[in-house]
């Protein structure tokens, strides 16, 4: 029987921490399920969401005892690992055991599913897209990865809902399911917003990386739609039109003008509508979701008025402070393409002032010296460019020492700053002049605890 929201009513999520993971197991708390979790290190803000809903686990760690015969089903996060104990008793007690991708797709079987994929811009899109339907006060369902301005929680399922719309990862779906997530969700509309290679240890070559995303493309079925990136070198190798059956939408980035650090679009009927996001990615992910809208039965001139009240999804180029010669902003960018796209829209916003940047590498591919070299010439941008990353997180995800040389080698630029302890880093920052000038901060991770917000009130002030 198809897990309808309303069918299952005894849940285990095994992994509930994880961003998205605990936005799904509030979700179901919400419709009323009954839901227990388990994991071995649970942080803000997860932890204190759990909490207040009364679903924090009593202690982290993992207990196969909470496996019980009478589970309807039982989830499993990314994080957990394929021995985990609560897992294998799962399997010895012959419960249904589901990825949160299969559990998304068989909770929305009746449904229609746009799926956004691509290795930038996804989450952009997918929340461009949320903001226009509500705004314009259609039901849709949704799972997207980042916290959304105006949205409680970043799962919803309901039974009445005809749409879902769903931030498609490329990552793997669950420590004993290797396919990625977008494959899973079998979209009637399909994104894919941009091809750069990622995840190194799992998708070993750029070949093998661009094949998820052609498998994705021909998964688009009869009747059904696939927009993609019409300039992505990449995304044209895998979105050549080879259905009849399927309708192909290429798009680019949306006509604008930029005046006094101001971005406006520029509509088929020459009206000029001002925006609060910016850069040539951001004007790409405009035109996709719009492409998207269009498919929903949303008209141009609809979208345009929603749009003007979006501010951008959670640590997408999000404003941390304003003054009057200076603004910092914070961002999610660590893969090249979204370090690139990032740095450059940052300064064409605001060329005439100086841009100190920053990136920290954490993820695993970032640190991995076989993938360093996608990095070159990615931080040309920055008037002072500078990297920082922990030797700990090397030790912890088993990779080898990482030289700065080797880091500013691989960047190719000569006079690129490495840092390896966040005091030095914050003190080299506090030590710029910062008259009429601009600080980009780009990470999945904190900079060990760098305090942001005093930092940007110093630059501002």
């Amino acid at each position: 029987m198809a897990a309808t929201p309303s069918s299952l009513q005894r849940l285990h999520l095994i992994a509930t921490g994880g961003s998205i993971m605990h936005n799904l197991a509030l979700a179901l708390h919400q419709r009323g399920a009954q839901v227990t979790g388990s994991d071995d290190e649970i942080f803000e803000p997860a932890k204190s969401r759990l909490a207040t809903a009364g679903l924090l686990p009593a202690e982290e760690g993992w207990f196969p005892e909470k496996i019980t015969a009478d589970l309807d089903a039982v989830i499993v996060g990314m994080h957990a690992r394929p021995d985990n104990p609560e897992l294998l008793r799962a399997q010895e007690l012959g419960l249904r055991v589901y990825s949160f991708p299969e559990f998304i797709y068989e909770a929305s079987r009746d449904k229609q599913r746009i799926v956004i994929g691509g290795s930038h811009g996804k989450t952009s899109i997918t929340s461009l897209i949320l903001h226009v339907l509500r705004y314009h006060g259609r039901k849709f369902d949704y799972a997207v990865g980042a916290q959304l301005e105006g949205f409680d929680l970043m799962v919803q399922l309901t039974d009445d809902a005809p749409i879902i719309i769903i931030e498609g990862d490329e990552y793997l779906s669950s420590p004993i399911d290797r396919r990625p997530k977008f494959h899973l969700y079998q979209h009637h509309i399909g994104v894919i917003s941009g091809i750069s290679w990622d995840h190194i240890n799992v998708f070993p070559t750029e070949e093998v990386y661009r094949e998820q995303f052609k498998i994705f493309a021909e998964m688009t079925p009869k009747a059904g739609v696939l927009i993609y990136d019409q300039d992505d070198e990449q995304v044209q190798l895998v979105t050549v039109p080879s259905s009849p059956d399927v309708k192909y939408i290429g798009y680019g980035p949306h006509e604008h003008v930029i005046r006094d650090g101001k971005t406006y679009l520029i509509t088929k009927k020459d009206e000029e509508v001002p925006v609060q996001v910016f850069g040539a990615h951001n004007l790409r992910n405009i035109s996709a979701a719009k492409e998207v809208c269009k498919q929903l039965g949303i008209k141009g001139k609809e979208f345009y008025e929603a749009l003007a009240t979006f501010k951008g999804a959670a640590r997408r180029l999000e404003k941390v402070r304003e003054g009057v010669g200076s603004v910092v902003y914070k961002d999610f960018a660590h893969a090249p393409s979204k370090l690139k796209a990032t740095a450059t829209a940052f300064k064409n916003q605001y060329p005439e002032r100086k841009l100190v940047a920053c990136l920290e590498l954490h993820t695993f591919s970032s640190l991995n010296p076989a993938f360093l070299p996608q990095y070159a010439h990615t931080f040309d941008a920055p008037d002072v460019a500078v990297v920082y990353f922990n030797p700990h997180v090397l030790e912890h995800k088993r990779l080898p020492a990482l030289p700065p040389e080797a880091v500013q080698q691989a960047f190719q630029r000569p006079d690129l700053r490495v840092f390896t302890d966040s005091k030095e880093l914050a003190a080299f920052l506090h030590a710029q002049n910062w008259q009429n000038a601009n600080l980009l901060m780009m990470s999945s991770g904190t900079f060990d605890g760098l305090d942001l917000n005093q930092l940007a009130a110093e630059v501002t002030n």
